[in-house]
């Protein structure tokens, strides 16, 4: 009787607002140490010190960010990265400090990588869908990322900040009748967006490497394999750009339909700009093997080229190769979407 009695003034001290030692939202218990989350020196892990280097899963923890916000918060450079000798990518116990002790931390950081959709950026300009859409197709501001959806649309996704200093900066578009400038660069079915999303993206990648085949990779990537074959003539110097495209330069989908349209996304295809990332090849193609030159090599298999003829896999039915689907990185791509997009 005496149990059964203590346990009932246990439960009216609970009724009673006070909860019991050891439990209730709010309780410690004595033999595990507080945790603050989001302070780089909390217990259970102790820095070095400034110097240290923290891995981007739990920088975006300290950051009080999400994985995609610290990635949009890197390739803004809101957040400096640096790479560890093992060339991991990685953010500085000394930055982390430096971001959050500054005014409004999270929400000033947050606000730096907001990203928004069509919808969302219209009301944001304060005008209507069909009039952000056309002055998006028309190039007047840059999307930041794009996915492709269940219904294999392209979704396109802006940068907020960008598109309030677009609006102070361009007030007359956002009223009245569409500059005819505007109107031409679209009347023909033109679309601006991709080929801002691959120039943003390769000048963003291009800051992130100094190996000079690294940054030949980068026009490769954008390039149709043709393209490439008629510029890197050496089947070997081609393996190794294929090599080295990066992550976020690699077509992804979770059907053929979705890789295709990521795929006409990642390709250059206005003549001009086909010719830009050409020549780009081919002056950081001459870096590089001035720097470092590559041993020939035979291609897969055994084959050489042909003097003079056609490149192996070079024809008009070349396809992009794709790599193994392995264990994503934390900074990969979601199934349907590209990289940074």
């Amino acid at each position: 009787m005496r149990e059964r009695a203590g346990y009932t003034s246990e439960r009216a001290g609970r009724t009673s607002g006070q909860p019991a030692p050891g439990r209730g939202r709010g309780a410690t218990r004595p033999d595990r140490p507080v945790r603050v989350r989001g302070a780089v020196g909390s217990p259970g892990r102790q820095p070095d010190g400034p110097g240290e280097l923290v891995p981007m899963g739990r920088a975006a923890v300290e950051l009080g960010l999400k994985p995609r916000e610290l990635e949009t918060a890197l390739q803004v450079g809101a957040v400096r990265a640096t790479r560890d000798a093992q060339g991991r990518s990685r953010v500085a116990a000394a930055e982390i400090v430096r971001l959050t002790s500054q005014p409004g931390h999270p929400r000033a950081l947050r606000a730096q990588v907001r990203l928004v959709g069509t919808l969302e950026g219209a009301r944001l300009l304060g005008i209507g869908a069909g009039r952000f859409a056309r002055l998006a197709r028309a190039g007047c501001f840059a999307p930041m990322r794009f996915y492709v959806n269940r219904y294999r649309a392209v979704v396109w996704l802006y940068l907020a900040a960008e598109l309030e200093e677009f609006a102070e900066r361009e007030p007359e578009l956002l009223e009245g009748r569409t500059p005819p400038g505007v109107r031409a660069r679209t009347e023909d079915g033109s679309d601006w967006r991709p080929r801002l999303w691959r120039e943003r993206r390769v000048e963003q990648l291009a800051a992130e490497t100094t190996d000079p085949w690294a940054q030949a990779a980068l026009p490769a990537a954008v390039l149709a394999p043709g393209e490439v074959c008629d510029v890197v003539r050496d089947p070997g110097e081609r393996q190794l750009l294929e090599r080295l495209r990066p992550e976020q330069l690699i077509v992804r989908g979770s059907s053929e339909a979705a890789r295709a349209v990521t795929a006409c996304q990642l390709t250059a295809d206005h003549a001009d700009e086909i010719l830009d990332y050409r020549t780009q090849l081919q002056v950081m193609l001459n870096a590089a093997r001035a720097v470092c030159p590559l041993p020939p090599v035979a291609v897969e298999g055994g084959a050489a080229e042909p003097p003079g003829g056609a490149a192996p896999g070079c024809g008009p039915d070349a396809v992009v190769r794709e790599r193994p689907r392995g264990l994503r990185r934390w900074l990969g791509r979601r199934t349907g979407a590209a990289a940074g997009a």
